[in-house]
């Protein structure tokens, strides 16, 4: 598989690697919110909701409009779409191997079905008649 984005899919992926940050994500995706609005749900202040939101805009994922004194931030689902589309490749590669992993034990099911193995409780274990 060729990584064509891997430097932008890094910083999605680096975004999307904490908690308050999808949080964040899960509150945008209801509507706009202003950075104190996205704050308010955690023990941060300001200034850490700031750069956690700092973090989603260097990574495209929202945008941030400044009216007045209040800055409302937007989602943007562009970025999240190519992570998505990263994952999707790797999801149809296990996808095909638990797939061909389920054939094999079928087709040894049926092989064991058809030809059971010897119970080894009925089968003399090596006794010696000395």
């Amino acid at each position: 598989m060729v990584e064509q984005h891997a430097p932008h899919l890094d910083t999605v992926f680096h975004a999307l690697g904490d908690a308050t940050r999808r949080r964040m994500l899960r509150d945008l995706a209801q509507a706009e919110r202003t950075v104190s609005q996205l704050a308010e749900p955690f023990a941060i202040s300001l200034a850490a909701a700031s750069k956690h939101i700092k973090v989603l805009e260097n990574a495209g994922m929202i945008r941030r409009e400044v009216r007045g004194r209040t800055h409302l931030c937007r989602l943007d689902p562009g970025p999240l779409a190519s992570a998505h589309e990263w994952l999707t490749a790797y999801e149809r590669f296990w996808t095909d191997r638990l797939d061909a992993l389920d054939r094999l034990l079928r087709e040894e099911d049926a092989r064991n079905a058809r030809n059971p193995p010897e119970n080894p409780a009925k089968t003399p274990r090596g006794d010696s008649h000395e």
